[in-house]
């Protein structure tokens, strides 16, 4: 594995394969074994050099991961112990944490909320640039239009650019692994004295088992977790992975984005010019939950006969069950959208009953290092409030 500046070459074993699977077990293709990081140092710590390099590859490597230049011990025993690589060759110096905190952001309600809970942490926002030997069969997405809007956030902000998402065929352009988004952070991690890195991972995605892969509570979550294998990695790198809003649903990180100072910035549609498409999946989810924060009538053009609302209308599980499910406990109406027939497949579906989802689980808040966690308890505890023990239960048991 070369690093040539910000260009990423990997070849891979012959035990390797072409087709593998991500940390959420959603099966993967590698395209091309080529990838590029603009906007990055050249002088970045070996270790960091060597996440960046893991969150691309990883699906596809079996045994193990020679790189261009020595990493640490402790890196070389992270990837060991989460994934049964051999790693090396062994040699640098740790990488000591720095002394703050970036948020990765996207732009979306989620992110905006993660944002909002430190006001004074810096942006690094990745965008997706045109492969030179990838033709891109993904062109609506429109990630000029997310970078223009984080740009106006007034936030210190780096735009890191990167064409890694085309080294996957199947299932189309997109992450390897999710935290390739961070690939950029990494290697900007000793220039802006970073020691942890804020996602926007909510409630659903940390604890919930997430929207493609576990449909049940999932202390361990192997993504998000900090004792999970990403979580070590990040850390080995002196870079902790830091969830602000881990511990609240998108119903709170929808409330909290609207209603922050970044509010004109919220952009969650890929698609969207001058504003959200309002006629793709995500779209339709969200306004699902937009409408319930609101308290006002669904408002999309979608019907239930077009593609991207088939997943709502089957019998569950479905991926952000637990939103699908406020949603329509709360928004008017919902019996006579293409969601009525769906409110057939739940018992005790009231505000009520649903409420937990108004309030932070307390492990989340616990799990954010201690440096800042404060900041963000104080946050939460202030505009949000905390979950009581019956409510806690409703987390731990969900889907049991």
């Amino acid at each position: 594995m070369t690093w040539t500046g910000a260009n990423l070459a990997f070849r891979l074993d012959p035990e390797d394969e072409i087709t593998g699977h991500a940390s959420d077990e959603h099966p993967v293709k590698l395209a091309i074994n080529s990838c590029t990081i603009g906007g990055v140092p050249g002088d970045a710590h070996p270790d960091l050099f060597a996440v960046a390099a893991w969150t691309v590859v990883a699906p596809w490597t079996r045994r193990r991961v020679t790189f261009d230049r020595a990493i640490s011990a402790d890196v070389a025993q992270a990837l060991h112990d989460g994934w049964g690589i051999e790693a090396g060759p062994v040699g640098a110096e740790p990488r000591p944490a720095g002394s703050r905190l970036a948020i990765s952001y996207s732009g979306g309600a989620d992110s905006v909320a993660a944002a909002t809970i430190y006001p004074n942490a810096p942006f690094v926002h990745f965008r997706r640039v045109a492969h030179p030997r990838v033709p891109n069969r993904w062109p609506h997405y429109r990630s000029d239009v997310l970078a223009k809007l984080a740009a106006k956030t007034g936030r210190e902000l780096t735009t890191v650019t990167s064409d890694l998402e085309f080294t996957l065929a199947e299932p189309r352009p997109g992450y390897p692994e999710h935290h390739a988004v961070a690939a950029g952070a990494l290697l900007l991690a000793d220039r802006l004295d970073l020691g942890g890195l804020g996602f926007g991972y909510e409630l659903g995605s940390r604890w919930l088992g997430g929207g493609r892969y576990l449909w049940r509570y999932t202390p361990d979550n192997p993504m998000w977790a900090p004792h999970g294998r990403w979580g070590r990695l990040f850390a080995a790198a002196g870079l902790h992975i830091v969830l602000p809003v881990g511990g609240v649903s998108e119903a709170v990180t929808m409330r909290l984005a609207l209603d922050s100072a970044l509010k004109e910035q919220v952009r969650w549609c890929l698609r969207g010019t001058d504003g959200p498409c309002r006629n793709c999946g995500k779209c339709l989810y969200k306004e699902l939950i937009q409408a319930a924060v609101e308290r006002r009538p669904l408002n999309t053009p979608i019907t239930a006969d077009r593609p991207v609302a088939r997943k709502y209308l089957k019998k569950p599980p479905y991926g952000g069950q637990e939103m699908i499910q406020y949603g329509l406990a709360r928004v008017p109406g919902i019996e006579n959208t293409l969601f009525g027939p769906v409110l057939g497949y739940f018992d005790d579906l009231t505000e009520e009953s649903t409420s937990w989802l108004e309030y932070c689980y307390p492990r989340a808040l616990e799990e954010i290092p201690a440096q800042w966690r404060g900041e963000a308890a104080a946050y939460v505890e202030a505009n949000v409030g905390m979950m009581t023990p019956d409510e806690v239960r409703r987390v731990e048991t969900w889907g049991a």
